[in-house]
């Protein structure tokens, strides 16, 4: 593979040196047009290179708005009654429900977040069973999965992975766990009465931790990327401008689960139409977790090694 012949894909740029200090809120600007560093890493596609983001911001963000990832980058255990919910103090969520005997025990949410228009929505969840994470990405990331309780899904595919996980791990200095997998996907929605359908094209990666956890994560790419979506009709474009799912052991048999999005759907749809629709769907991919993780059938592979924990 020549260097000329490589096209290289700026896929999410984050500030340079961005600070940890959770405290600290976030940066001004998320992206940058030109950087001065740039990481670029191999696909397993011929041709084309991954531009890396800037780690140290990215999961900067994500300790900001999900207590529980924090606690699992830190190396943490016992899962929601060790994690620190005041802080940032500069954050106000604002909760939507709190049942302590539902699935979904909690859901809260801050509006208009960081001026870009749509609410970040936090849920959080106990499950009983293995805190086996790649179960969990997988009702993201496989379209039979998804179809399992996203019934406005159309399509998810990884259409760049990464060449060797190993050079992602180089580029976050170790600090942030194990990266299992990267890569861009894609993903299109049917359309609805609300919405006609969508498409996103997204940063994706999942890290694995010592502690048990496992953290699942993702960002929109820009609108200067959209040469890399598919050779087929074009869609209003949705963009999660975060997305953060991470799995904490807090029982022999229990884990403890926070998915946190920011979704803009796109087009003119009014965001008191579309939460309604991002919450149901949400709380049917916790009901479809809850009975996976208890299905001994389903479990054995995986608790037996036969199965592949990240493939």
């Amino acid at each position: 593979m020549t260097l000329l012949s490589l096209k290289r894909i700026t896929v999410v740029t984050f500030l340079v040196g961005a600070s940890i200090d959770v405290s600290s809120g976030f940066t001004a600007t998320m992206w940058q047009e030109a950087p001065a560093m740039p990481s670029f890493v191999p696909s397993k596609t011929e041709g084309v290179e991954i531009e890396l983001p800037d780690f140290d911001e990215l999961f900067n963000r994500i300790q900001q708005v999900s207590p529980l990832a924090r606690l699992a980058i830190e190396g943490g255990t016992g899962g929601f009654e060790n994690c620190d919910y005041s802080s940032p103090k500069n954050l106000k969520w604002k909760n939507l429900s709190a049942k302590k005997k539902a699935i979904v025990h909690h859901i809260d949410k801050i509006d208009n977040f960081q001026g870009l228009g749509c609410p970040i929505v936090r849920f959080r969840s106990t499950l009983k069973g293995p805190c086996i994470g790649s179960i969990f990405a997988g009702f993201v990331m496989n379209l039979d999965e998804r179809e399992k309780w996203d019934p406005q899904i159309k399509e998810v595919e990884e259409t760049y992975p990464i060449y060797d996980v190993e050079a992602a791990n180089l580029a976050m200095n170790f600090k942030y766990g194990d990266c299992k997998k990267l890569g861009i996907g894609y993903c299109q929605t049917k359309s609805n009465i609300v919405v006609d359908g969508r498409e996103q094209l997204t940063l994706c990666g999942i890290q694995s931790f010592a502690s048990g956890a496992t953290l699942i994560w993702g960002t929109e790419m820009e609108e200067t990327h959209n040469h890399l979506l598919p050779d087929c009709e074009r869609h209003t474009r949705a963009k999660s401008h975060l997305f953060s799912t991470v799995l904490v052991p807090s029982g022999p048999d229990s884990f403890d689960v926070e998915y946190v999005l920011q979704l803009e759907v796109g087009g003119s749809i009014p965001g008191f139409l579309t939460q309604p629709i991002l919450i149901e769907t949400v709380k049917s991919l916790f009901k479809h977790a809850d009975t996976v993780y208890q299905d001994k059938e389903i479990l054995a592979p995986y608790l037996m090694g036969k199965e592949e924990l990240f493939l």
